[in-house]
């Protein structure tokens, strides 16, 4: 690896160290559907979005559920301590398309029709509201 490649790989694994995260990958459901879920619970404080993700009626919503508990569980282990009610929320959840199942299904007249098995991946990024309200702070005090 050349040094290039070496810093800047060791620059983001420095930038990752700060941010508690989650990643469920190779769901098989298709992006559009668990991106519904998605939103709902984006930018949301963590317990509230459980309750939300808890009582919703799409199966989208106990995977991400769980994935979403894995991330607090991951901000815990990190920082040493438990969570507070109202201290977290989710910061980012990003949809992102994976590998597309190719088959085929019989059709009239000897044709076939494609049908695309879609899965995807999803990334949770949670933090604490007390970190941006201080970043914020300093910078209207810079002003």
């Amino acid at each position: 690896m050349s040094a290039r490649k070496r810093i800047s790989a060791e620059q983001r694994k420095e930038n990752r160290k700060d941010v508690s995260f989650a990643i469920l990958k190779n769901v098989p459901s298709s992006p559009r559907k668990m991106r519904y879920v998605a939103d709902m619970v984006r930018g949301m404080e963590v317990f509230k979005a459980l309750g939300v993700l808890k009582f919703s009626n799409k199966e989208a919503s106990s995977k991400i559920e769980k994935l979403l508990l894995s991330a607090i569980a991951n901000w815990e282990q990190k920082n040493e301590r438990k969570a507070d009610n109202g201290e977290l929320y989710i910061k980012t959840i990003s949809v992102d398309g994976g590998a597309t199942l190719k088959r085929l299904r019989p059709a009239p007249q000897g044709r076939g029709y494609r049908i695309r098995k879609r899965s995807n991946h999803v990334t949770i990024v949670v933090d604490t509201y007390a970190k941006t309200e201080t970043i914020e702070e300093q910078d209207q005090l810079n002003k």
